[in-house]
């Protein structure tokens, strides 16, 4: 398991908590954060993590758009607190679709906002994880500078 840091020091040494977690393949592909105050997606540029350094496409995400990535994050954070209890199989992951009409929606209304945008910036991440469970309501279990 990667090292784990206090919350404390992870906002001492200027760390984001990791909002929304939209795709994890061997590492974080895509989110949501804060970036100095403002909510971003982010989404890997390369997608081979053999390669230093971890290059982040970034762009803005507006105060609607971020209520709307919480609502469908508390609906897989519920469903995966579930899971890991063993009250869910995988099968009725929400993501799957057709299973949760909300989460449904949500993700039509979404994708078109979770594209790269021509703008976005890049930059370059700094991965820690908090020592908490991965997936909570409150968000993902990992931070970034």
């Amino acid at each position: 398991m990667a090292e784990t840091w206090d919350e404390q020091q992870l906002i001492a040494d200027g760390c984001a908590h990791v909002c929304v977690e939209l795709d994890w393949y061997d590492g974080p592909r895509a989110g949501l954060v804060d970036i100095d105050g403002v909510a971003h997606y982010f989404q890997c540029y390369d997608v081979d993590f053999s390669r230093a350094p971890d290059e982040y496409c970034v762009w803005p995400a507006s105060e609607a758009l971020v209520a709307l990535e919480w609502e469908q994050w508390k609906i897989f954070a519920r469903w995966n607190q579930r899971y890991e209890a063993g009250s869910a199989g995988i099968e009725s992951h929400p993501g799957h679709g057709g299973i949760a009409a909300r989460y449904d929606e949500l993700t039509a209304l979404l994708t078109p906002h979770r594209q790269v945008p021509a703008d976005a910036r890049r930059l370059v991440a700094e991965w820690r994880f908090d020592g908490g469970d991965r997936y909570r309501a409150d968000g993902a279990g990992y931070w970034v500078r």
